[in-house]
């Protein structure tokens, strides 16, 4: 995975103000974690930061903050305005070379399964997994080949396996299915009413004689 590089800056003040100052100046507010660090608050361009947001792929950053050695991290979490969409803050995950971690990759469905042309749908269920490796091995996003899948059959996180890191969720996680389409009932036409079977009527007094 390709390592990119964000200048930084350490961030003094983290009241409310100070941070709707920062986005008005182009900047976000942002902090490190690490078990092996403090928390650091820090802030960086918005511009720098945009384009590993905003993408399908898991990117290791290495963050360049004066007074400190470059420090190893993943995005962990964003917030964003609900009304613009712009960015508001990023929860940064410190990484620590030998330690495994765990963490959430996209999935990239390849292929066109069998089960379409037999009149299937393809539905993507799952479109994120979480895995455990170490930070070398962390994959931009994992591809799965769907192309065999036929008409009724599904691909299951239990299916995957890799070499460099196991997969967290439940085996019976439906990653993709080829399924059924859906039959919509046809809608009475307006002004017909619906047929109702009229019930047997049997006449009150003697019973009737049984058969031979």
């Amino acid at each position: 995975m390709e390592k990119v590089v964000i200048e930084a800056q350490k961030r003094d003040k983290i009241d409310k103000p100070s941070r709707s100052a920062l986005r008005k100046e182009g900047k976000v507010p942002a902090i490190f974690y690490s078990k092996h660090h403090e928390p650091l608050p820090v802030q960086f361009s918005e511009r720098a930061i945009h384009p590993l947001v905003f993408t399908s792929k898991t990117s290791l950053i290495s963050l360049n903050v004066e007074g400190h050695e470059e420090l190893d991290c993943i995005i962990k979490d964003v917030q964003f305005d609900p009304v613009s969409e712009k960015i508001v803050h990023i929860d940064l995950l410190g990484l620590k070379k030998g330690e495994k971690i765990q963490i959430e990759v996209p999935i990239q469905l390849l292929g066109n399964p069998i089960g379409i042309k037999e009149g299937g749908i393809l539905q993507h269920t799952l479109h994120k997994v979480e895995i455990e490796c170490l930070p070398v091995d962390i994959p931009e996003h994992l591809e799965i080949d769907v192309a065999n899948l036929k008409l009724g059959q599904a691909i299951h996180a239990g299916d995957l396996k890799f070499d460099n890191f196991v997969i967290l969720n439940s085996p019976e996680s439906i990653i993709a299915a080829v399924t059924h389409p859906k039959v919509e009932k046809e809608a009475p036409v307006a002004g017909e009413t619906p047929a109702v079977a009229e019930p047997e009527v049997i006449p009150k007094g003697k019973p009737l004689d049984k058969e031979d």
